[in-house]
């Protein structure tokens, strides 16, 4: 896995936990589940890169 694959999915955690929490802090549950979903979203891009790495 790339360096720029991994700092790209990083960033987008972070991005998911900032809108995941701004939403908590407002009370905006559709900001709040749209940062879990990033989270989610980076996870799975994280796994699948893993799973390539693991095959070369």
């Amino acid at each position: 896995m790339g360096l720029d694959d991994k700092i790209k999915n990083a960033a987008e955690d972070v991005a998911g936990k900032a809108k995941e929490a701004t939403g908590k802090a407002t009370g905006n549950e559709r900001l709040e589940a749209e940062g879990h979903a990033d989270q989610t979203k980076a996870d799975l891009k994280q796994a699948g890169e893993n799973v390539k790495d693991a095959f070369k």
